[in-house]
């Protein structure tokens, strides 16, 4: 009998991982600060994905008899226009959202990308030392030196202002944090006994970086791409007033900036990246990151 019982409770026992992530959940549910990150984040994700349902009218819809509309809390305001209108007669509210999508989308495909780069090339020079390690260190440094807005300037005027450009000038210019944060995670790591018996018994350098190395440096990482999204928006909406990024009909939050009654392109921005933030903070503070022994 108590073999049985045994049987049928290991056949119904949830996987390990997910065992561990409802614990994750359940310990950022008495978080606070965690909690109201993941909410507001997860919020303005479904915003930007549904902005077409949600906006009350057209983004570039221009309406001239519309102009400098007051917001509805304000004399003269009305639901019609609930943030008011531009000098265009354009709704705020509706090019605030379609922008959030946008800015969305740079964010986290740059963040993406130049955490790919940043992190292969961290990991190889941590990982091998010597003149690998000084032939890259100076690559980073390079990138270093040269002022992010001028680098980003020169590579867009190469490939012309254009969504696809822009991730590629972002992830470009991004992946430096990453290099060297993770280059000194490695070297720490990478004297762990776990990975001196791997080498001794045999395995192969590339199987132990991967392998051995790569899961106990991926809670940094995490860690990093939450944090690095707020920059690349705060990026992304500085090349686009300045006319060097998304060249499309739909808008953005860096063209809203100082747009409309009360600048509210600048206040959506300025509001919204601390929330990452916070988001930052229940990731590596809840979630089930450890060392990969």
């Amino acid at each position: 009998m108590t073999h049985i019982t045994t049987i049928a409770q290991t056949t119904i026992a949830p996987p390990r991982r997910f065992r561990r992530f409802a614990r994750a959940m359940r310990s950022l549910r008495r978080s606070p600060v965690g909690l109201i990150g993941f909410v507001i984040v997860g919020f303005v994700i479904v915003v930007a994905l549904f902005a077409p349902l949600l906006a009350p009218h057209e983004p570039t819809r221009l309406q001239l008899s519309q102009r400098f509309l007051p917001p509805v809390w304000l004399e003269g305001g009305s639901w019609t226009y609930p943030l008011g209108t531009d000098q265009l007669g354009r709704d705020m509210w509706s090019r605030i959202l379609y922008g959030a999508r946008i800015s969305v989308i740079v964010g986290v495909t740059s963040s993406i990308f130049s955490g790919i780069i940043g992190v292969g090339i961290g990991l190889i020079a941590g990982f091998y030392g010597g003149w690998v390690d000084n032939f890259l260190s100076r690559v980073i440094d390079t990138f270093l030196a040269i002022p992010f807005i001028v680098l980003a300037l020169a590579v867009v005027t190469v490939l012309s202002p254009g969504l696809l450009n822009l991730i590629i000038v972002l992830s470009v210019t991004g992946w430096v944090t990453y290099a060297r944060v993770v280059r000194g995670e490695v070297f720490a790591v990478k004297e762990r006994d776990y990975v001196m018996a791997a080498r001794v018994i045999g395995v192969n350098e590339a199987m132990i970086a991967l392998r051995h190395v790569m899961p106990n440096i991926f809670a940094s990482v995490i860690v990093l791409t939450t944090l690095n999204v707020a920059t690349t928006i705060i990026a992304e909406s500085s090349l686009s007033f300045l006319g060097l990024g998304v060249q499309t009909a739909d808008d953005y939050l860096g063209r809203n900036a100082g747009r409309g009654p009360r600048a509210f392109g600048n206040i959506v921005v300025a509001r919204h990246l601390p929330r990452y933030r916070y988001h930052r903070r229940g990731v590596r503070d809840h979630f089930p990151w450890r060392l990969a022994t």
